[in-house]
């Protein structure tokens, strides 16, 4: 049986991906379809990192295209391929694609959790990734990393300047505040004095090649997140909270923030919605009921993800293999890495740079 390309398309236009909310021949993912005859070959792209989701959506637009047109044989190659935000003038970020910023309001939502987990969940996916902790007052990413106290970062040079070279770990680079002082000793600095310490993380360390670069803000508006926001091309942020009345109140302040300095909200993430008893099953919303799905509604953005009150989350952490990677199979661990594809999606559609399309 002879089919079109145009009568293909059709049938792609009747199912979704789920991360980008549209079919992908409205999203611009077809770079090629060929037919002959009964063979049929589509060459797809997405703009964000799937390597755990495109073997299946590849099957399920295979035989999409098999039940709907008769056709014997089809195969559907999908890649990706990440567009980069804007080039920094930092020379330090000038190969680094996509800056992150993972914020909340108020401290104890879960925010350095969230931020770990999603730059696990991105490397999982296939990207290159990069994390900052840029929580100066409180660095938390070495421990969640698994990195042993005491870790000091190399020195290199580039062009006659001093660069810290980022620690390796999980797969994921990572450069923190707690790397260059002890445990024991904490930052009495006044703001200016810890923007200038982010400052030097950002633009003397010598990051890779990155498609993300995770910061994990420190809780609240103030100078660091206003230097961050003046001085490097972030691409987007996501904003963690509990459905807690107060905790929400102090998230809309970080959306507000973020709507001022013209940086996207990509969406919301909600931590501690519920929680399971281990002895009996019983579901308890302890911190409230759908607070994030409202802030969401509020702000027309989207709620990217909402996460149970669980033990396993914050022992994982606290050992030095967060979810994403201690439990790879787990409903938590599958939950993140929804999120991690859906920020990649809403990078990329904030950008709008999507291949073109080829017909032949």
């Amino acid at each position: 049986m002879s089919v079109t390309p145009e009568q293909i398309e059709t049938v792609l236009r009747q199912y979704t991906d789920p991360h980008l909310a549209t079919d992908p021949v409205t999203a611009g993912c077809i770079r090629q379809i060929k037919a002959d005859n009964s063979q049929v070959q589509i060459d797809l792209v997405l703009p964000y990192a799937g390597d755990l989701f495109k073997v299946g959506w590849a099957q399920v637009l295979e035989m999409a295209v098999k039940n709907e047109l008769g056709c014997t044989d089809v195969r559907v190659n999908i890649s990706y391929q990440i567009p980069t935000y804007q080039a920094a003038d930092t020379p330090a970020l000038q190969k680094v694609k996509n800056v992150v910023a993972v914020a909340s309001g108020k401290g104890g939502v879960g925010k350095s959790t969230t931020a770990v987990n999603l730059a696990l969940a991105l490397a999982r996916e296939g990207a290159k990734v990069g994390m900052l902790d840029a929580d100066i007052y409180g660095p938390s990413q070495g421990i969640m990393f698994g990195i042993t106290p005491g870790t000091k970062p190399e020195l290199c040079e580039i062009n006659g300047q001093k660069f810290f070279v980022p620690i390796k770990a999980h797969g994921v680079e990572v450069m923190s505040m707690a790397f260059l002082a002890t445990d024991d000793t904490p930052m009495v600095w006044r703001g200016p004095m810890a923007s200038g310490a982010l400052l030097q993380l950002i633009t003397q360390t010598a990051w890779g090649e990155l498609d993300y670069l995770v910061v994990d803000m420190p809780p609240g508006t103030g100078d660091i997140q206003l230097t961050l926001a003046q001085k490097i091309p972030v691409a987007g942020s996501v904003i963690v909270t509990t459905p807690q009345d107060i905790a929400l109140l102090d998230a809309r302040k970080g959306i507000e923030m973020f709507n001022k300095v013209n940086i996207p909200v990509l969406g919301v993430v909600e931590n501690m919605a519920v929680h399971i008893c281990s002895n009996c099953g019983h579901a308890e919303h302890i911190f409230g009921e759908g607070g994030g799905e409202r802030l969401a509604e509020l702000y027309g953005i989207d709620l990217l993800a909402s996460l149970p009150l669980s033990l396993a989350i914050r022992t994982q952490c606290d050992g030095g293999k967060p979810t994403t990677i201690a439990d790879p199979q787990s409903q938590i661990a599958m939950i993140y890495q929804e999120l991690a594809r859906t920020v990649g999606a809403r990078l990329a559609q904030n950008q709008s740079q999507m291949p073109t399309i080829e017909i032949g």
